[in-house]
């Protein structure tokens, strides 16, 4: 960067500045930015948050229809249908999950009368997980939740799942 300073006797002041600098400084950051733009899109995980909130005049009435849920313990993971009494609890094999007999729980729980097409609520699920439990449990139940079919998966408080879990 330079600068030209005049000497004449009135004080004139002519400055050069080299602004070749700052445009490679913003290309760099421009290829950061667009490299960053696509990872970010790329790790996203569309969920939608689930549980109470302010009804709507176009939502169906929530009594009226079965709702899929999930509770993931510390020890076990409990599938049910909200209305239906109906609860699979599938106990841990060691340190990890059954996560293939979650899947097959959910793939016969989808496939059941209840979650058929006049339902809203047929392809979505609700998950609830306590405390303790770790946060890649919780991915990949969304994940067996997503590859059998339920295309709406929700992240809610164990307290709030449709579905009422005894322990």
């Amino acid at each position: 960067m330079g600068a030209a300073v005049g000497t004449d006797s009135k004080g004139s002041v002519n400055v050069e500045l080299n602004i070749v600098p700052f445009i490679d400084l913003m290309s760099c950051l421009t290829a950061f930015l667009l490299v960053t733009a696509v990872w970010s899109n790329l790790a996203q995980i569309k969920i939608k948050p689930k549980g109470q909130g302010q009804p709507s005049a176009n939502d169906p009435d929530p009594q009226e229809w079965v709702k899929a849920s999930v509770l993931i313990t510390e020890n076990d993971i409990n599938v049910g249908l909200s209305r239906v009494q109906e609860v699979v609890r599938i106990p841990k094999q060691g340190d990890d999950y059954n996560w293939t007999l979650l899947r097959e729980t959910l793939d016969k729980f989808k496939q059941s009368d209840f979650l058929q097409p006049p339902n809203p609520f047929a392809t979505a699920i609700e998950i609830g997980a306590e405390d303790k439990v770790k946060y890649q449990s919780i991915i990949t139940t969304m994940d067996t939740s997503l590859a059998v079919g339920f295309k709406d998966v929700g992240l809610a408080a164990p307290n709030e799942l449709s579905a009422k879990f005894t322990y």
